[in-house]
């Protein structure tokens, strides 16, 4: 169970990632140095919870797994991000991507099976 805590851990970090670095674009009304400000506290939070997923998941995944599982969580909390928060819409694009994020698990894990 305890190899699972990284991914939990992952996606929660990702989900204050994702807020960080775009929650302020349907805000045009503020000061960019507030913007920087309230961006750099979220994504404290975000470094609060990546390094312990890191440090607990080099435990059991190398470097590389860990950074593809990371990038694979981020395109999963994206996608929702940008449907439900930026309202855009889930494209072709994102399944291609994701298409290319599973060879890319493929590759990296495929010794570990």
């Amino acid at each position: 169970m305890e190899k699972l805590y990284p991914v939990f851990l992952l996606t929660a970090a990702n989900v204050f990632l994702c807020l960080a670095w775009y929650w302020h674009l349907k805000i045009n009304d503020k000061p960019i140095f507030i913007i920087i400000l309230i961006s750099w506290g979220i994504a404290f939070i975000e470094y609060c919870i990546q390094v312990p997923a890191n440090r607990i998941g080099y435990r059991y995944y190398t470097v590389g797994q860990l950074k593809v599982m990371q990038e694979v969580i981020t395109m999963v909390v994206f996608a929702f991000f940008s449907v439900f928060y930026m309202k855009e819409k889930l494209t072709l694009d994102f399944l291609f991507a994701g298409i290319c994020l599973v060879g890319a698990v493929f590759f990296m894990f495929r010794h570990a099976f």
